[in-house]
């Protein structure tokens, strides 16, 4: 199936591994490329050397195009950048706008930037600064998140940019792919279906918390770091609720720390990243601060399997998934699927009688 989305990156089929932390490792994003998807690593949760490695050796699996997903408000951006120009990497994806400046970098070097909204303003934004493409996620969609539905979103953005618009937030299988088509996107992106495949390094123990999820399972709250974070609701995620300011701001500084230790980063560089992140938002220095929770409680579950530690960021979607198939199953599968539905569509006639 050729769209914008597969013209514009060398991919096979239309349709996106998103860059999860701690779980958007070398050996799901080639397993994904090698199935024919945009497979993209995970940087945010890397040191800079981790992600030269990591880059190295998705290479060394997959022939196929991959991406690399950045923090656009972290300190050594653009040293993350230089790792992506300079090691042939063809596609950047970004969580949080990038500046027009870091955006003309990335395309003189001939790289594909791809930035992630939730909002059509934003969209509106980095199209105009030069993206060459735009994940736009609904509020199905699993981690930090909006309110607004995918089915009302998506074709706001599509009817405002003139870029591909990739569709996301609820989505994880083939008539999806057809409805985000048929809404205008060039594809769709999906994080919970890719999570819960067999080539994701999460212990077996979490997936199976996710296959148990039902739809009524997944919530949004604002416990882990004051922002809206939808996650699989969890006697842990109970407890933050019901947490007061001084446990919470006590339990922040200690992954603080300990996120410092494992990214590498000196305390002078996350100050400078929550400077960044309360710039142009309404953010008390306490939810900065709170932001160091996300890392760390993900980290206890996706990589320690710690289900009683951790958070789970899920979708909506992980309330109807039941299965942990291979990447190339599970695309074979979407594509199939997206074909047979496309395929039983009624075709188009003219309506019968005058109309103005």
């Amino acid at each position: 199936m050729e769209t914008a989305l597969t013209r514009l990156t060398g991919v096979r089929h239309p349709i996106v591994q998103t860059g999860m932390g701690w779980v958007a490792g070398p050996r799901l994003v080639s397993a994904a490329a090698n199935a024919g998807a945009l497979g993209i690593l995970a940087s945010a949760t890397m040191s800079v050397q981790e992600l030269r490695t990591a880059v190295r050796e998705v290479a060394s699996r997959t022939r196929a195009p991959f991406g690399v997903n950045l923090r656009a408000d972290a300190g050594d951006a653009r040293e993350r950048v230089r790792i992506i120009v300079d090691e042939g990497v063809r596609i950047a994806s970004f969580a949080l706008a990038p500046s027009r400046e870091l955006i003309a970098e990335l395309r003189d070097a001939g790289v594909v930037v791809i930035c992630s909204v939730g909002a059509r303003r934003h969209a509106e934004k980095v199209a105009a600064w030069g993206a060459d493409a735009v994940i736009v996620q609904g509020g199905e969609g699993g981690g930090h998140t909006g309110d607004v539905a995918t089915s009302v979103l998506l074709p706001q953005v599509v009817d405002a940019v003139g870029v591909p618009v990739i569709a996301a937030g609820g989505f994880h299988d083939g008539r999806g792919l057809v409805a985000a088509l048929a809404y205008g996107a060039a594809g769709i992106a999906m994080g919970t279906r890719f999570l819960l495949t067999a080539e994701s390094t999460v212990p077996d123990a979490v997936k199976a918390r996710y296959l148990a999820a039902t739809v009524r399972d997944i919530t949004v709250t604002r416990a882990v770091d004051g922002l809206p974070h939808r996650m699989i609701r969890t006697e842990l995620v109970d407890s933050l609720e019901s947490s007061g300011r001084a446990r919470t701001l006590l339990r922040a500084v200690r992954h603080a720390a300990a996120f410092r230790k494992l990214s590498g980063l000196s305390w002078s560089a996350m100050v400078r990243d929550g400077l960044a992140m309360k710039h142009g938002k309404d953010l008390a220095w306490s939810q900065v601060l709170l932001a160091a929770n996300t890392p760390m409680l993900l980290r206890a579950s996706m990589v320690q399997g710690r289900t009683d530690l951790g958070v789970m960021a899920a979708g909506q979607v992980a309330g109807v998934i039941e299965d942990l198939p291979s990447c190339e199953e599970l695309i074979g599968r979407v594509m199939s699927e997206a074909a047979r539905v496309l395929g039983a569509l009624p075709e188009a006639s003219p309506p019968p009688g005058p109309f103005p």
